[in-house]
This record gives C-alpha cells, structure tokens and sequence, in this order.
C-alpha cells in the first residue's frame, strides 16, 4: 500500500523501488533524508538513503516471516522513551520533528524496523550471543580494570504534576515548588509522608536499581548524595520527577565496570551478527527499480542486486 501523501502531491506518492513486494516512494525517501540529516548532521546522498529504507523493508519481511512484528504501543512506548532520554515530553519530540519537516510516522517507521530486527537478531543467534563470566573476565584482564564495588538502591520516585500544555510560567512555578520540597526534605519516613500530603504531588511506589543498571550520569548522581534526599526535578510527560534516595546497600554480584564490559560484548557480537545476516538477505531480497533514474547512482555489485529477473 502506498504512504497516503496528501491530496495535490502525486509526485511524492510515485513508487521508485519495490523491496521484497514493499513500495518504497519519493515521498519516503525525501522524508528519510531529512531523518538522517538531523540525527547525523549529515546529508546523505540518495542512494545511501535508498538502501537504508530497502534494508528496513527486508528487515520488516524477514522478522514477519519469523512470527516478530511490532505493535503500535511498543513503537509508541520506544518513541515516548527517545523523548523521555532527551529531557522532553513526546509531543515536544513531534514538535521538533515537525519543524525539522519531519513526520512523526517516519521517525516510527524507523523504530519499528529496529525493534523488529533487534528481536529477530536477539533470538535467532541467541547462543552466540551469550556473554559469559570468563569473556568478561578476560575483557577486564585486558583492560587492566578492578573489581569496583557496585551498589543497589531503593528509590521512590516523587513526581510534581505539571497539567499537560502548561505555560512557561506555571512550569517555572511547579520546578520552584519542587526545588522547596528537595530543601525540606531530610528523610524518607517524615519526607515522603510531607510530600504526599502536598496537591499534586505524587509519590510512586519504590523501585530498586543496581548501579550496574544504570547510566553513568545518574550513578554518579546517586553516588554523591545521602540517604534519605531527594534526587534534582527532570521533566517527564508526567512531569518533574525526584527520586528518594531511601536505602543503599554494597554489591558486588555485577559491579557497573562489569556491566558496561558485558554490554560492550554483547553489542559488538550482535553488530557483527546482525551485519552478516543481513548481508545475506540483502543478496537473497527482490528488489525492483520503477525509475531507473534513481539506481544510476548504485555501485555495480549492488546493482545486480537491485533488480529482480524479467
């Protein structure tokens, strides 16, 4: 089915490529470019464009072949969570797309071929990409790293409610009154009971997190302040949120050295997992120029590649 464009725009909706039985338009290109240029600050040429979207096709047909697809509100949660690691609400990352004169449904069409790849990738070389305690034994040995303590905290997130589409001034307002709570607050028992007494405040139930799960900005954080204080506000969609620092215990079950060692491992396995499989896609993939102005530009390997048998 082709990308509905808008009424007046038969040009865009022209289909140029046909990945695996999947049109590919002017439209999708144009608004691919756009998407590359703003998150590498590079302007891609047209045919790095093109392969990029023929790649998202055969990653889309080939996890469906598999059974993996991606539902709505797992593409709208990872969007909401790029928002949420850029300290914006969702609506303000559509904002910004818009002006960028990107589509919302092209930054999520990127995500969905993502997340379907990565479940793809994930389960089909499982064993492969298992880290285990020597591997990163032997990373650390390699790097000459030391067993560093890690620790698990118990935190109760303290969200200030801030109405949705608030102004400047209300916001301003709301962050002050947070910053007066993180002043008054000396101890979780009598702090939080304070702070759920407060209109609108809301206090969620703890959560507990190892330092080997979270990011370096928020551990050493956390590493600096006492028990019982409260976190500085970060925006949220549901508003500025605090966390209570309540408890903190040593562990060294996963030290946060080696949980980044382990990550490191396992990303470097599935990139080159992931980059060979889908070299052999690529090679097995039905692909159909329509306007053959658009694969003059194509490398000779790949250009036998780039046309299906007539």
């Amino acid at each position: 089915m082709l990308l509905a464009v808008g009424i007046g725009a038969p040009a865009r909706a022209q289909v140029v490529v046909v990945a695996n039985g999947s049109p590919i338009t002017v439209y999708d290109i144009e608004q691919r470019s756009k998407l590359i240029a703003n998150s590498t600050h590079k302007v891609p040429s047209r045919q790095e464009v093109i392969q990029d979207l023929i790649d998202d096709r055969i990653k889309i047909d080939k996890a469906k072949s598999y059974g993996v697809v991606a539902s709505d509100d797992e593409v709208n949660q990872a969007f909401n969570s790029m928002a949420t690691r850029q300290h914006i609400t969702p609506d303000q990352l559509g904002q910004f797309l818009q002006h960028a004169g990107i589509a919302t449904d092209t930054l999520k069409a990127r995500i969905r071929a993502e997340l379907v790849w990565g479940q793809l990738v994930r389960g089909k070389f499982s064993s492969s990409l298992q880290v285990a305690e020597p591997d990163i034994a032997y990373a650390m040995r390699e790097r000459k790293e030391s067993d560093s303590v890690g620790y698990i905290y118990t935190l109760y997130p303290v969200i200030v409610v801030v109405p949705y589409g608030s102004p400047a001034p209300i916001l301003e307002a709301k962050r002050k009154e947070a910053e007066n709570l993180r002043s008054r607050f000396n101890n979780c028992k009598t702090g939080l009971e304070f702070a759920r007494g407060i209109r609108d405040i809301a206090v969620r139930e703890p959560v507990t997190r190892s330092t080997a799960d979270l990011p370096q900005q928020l551990r050493d954080l956390l590493n600096g302040m006492q028990i019982g204080q409260l976190t500085p506000p970060e925006a949220t969609a549901q508003g500025l949120q605090m966390f209570a620092v309540c408890d903190k215990k040593a562990s060294k079950t996963e030290s946060p050295v080696q949980r980044e060692l382990k990550e490191e491992i396992f990303q470097r396995r599935f990139k080159r997992e992931a980059e060979h499989y889908l070299e052999e896609l690529r090679k097995q993939a039905m692909i159909e120029y329509k306007d053959e102005s658009y694969a003059k530009n194509s490398k000779p390997e790949k250009a036998s590649r780039a046309k299906s048998p007539r």
